[in-house]
């Protein structure tokens, strides 16, 4: 079985995603409601479960960490999957992260140097700053303090029906 198990916070809002297995370990301890199922059944000696598919964290989530991890993926939830010198909204895969201070000119890989930029802005951009290359940032890069909870971008094809009223549009990307 290939089916696994949308996580929510306790306010409904996407967490994470798990395997059914670790859903039901997470149920047997406590740690999860299960709002929807899917119809197949897993049993042992003692008892059976139908394989959960949506479920939601009985208690809250135990606190924020401190900072916010550089990564390509925190990158682009900052930027909210823009390109910040064409403002084009685009699945992750279509995306890269530009140094606006190019490496050869000086220019650290950190947060406050890293922007997200389509595949032809970052072309175009080449090897300069956006004021060499005639391009104007729509948004200052900055190292943020938190970041917001971001679902996954999922295939439409491979999200069972019942995750789609708990995802955001923005994360469903198409294909």
């Amino acid at each position: 079985m290939e089916h696994r198990t949308l996580v929510l916070t306790p306010w409904m809002s996407p967490h994470r995603i798990i395997s059914w297995e670790d859903a039901i370990c997470d149920l047997i301890v406590g740690k999860l409601d299960v709002l929807t199922s899917y119809e197949e059944v897993v049993r042992s000696p003692s008892v059976e479960f139908q394989i959960p598919c949506v479920a939601r964290l009985v208690r809250h989530l135990a606190g924020y960490k401190k900072g916010v991890k550089f990564s390509r993926f925190n990158v682009m939830t900052r930027d909210h999957f823009k390109c910040c010198y064409c403002g084009r909204q685009l699945p992750m895969r279509q995306l890269n992260y530009d140094h606006v201070i190019p490496r050869m000119q000086g220019g650290k890989t950190v947060w406050e140097n890293i922007v997200t930029s389509c595949y032809p802005c970052n072309d175009k951009k080449a090897g300069r700053t956006p004021a060499q290359a005639g391009m104007h940032l729509l948004r200052k890069p900055h190292k943020p303090k938190t970041l917001p909870l971001t679902t996954p971008a999922l295939s439409l094809q491979h999200v069972p029906d019942a995750w789609k009223s708990y995802l955001q549009p923005e994360a469903l990307a198409v294909g």
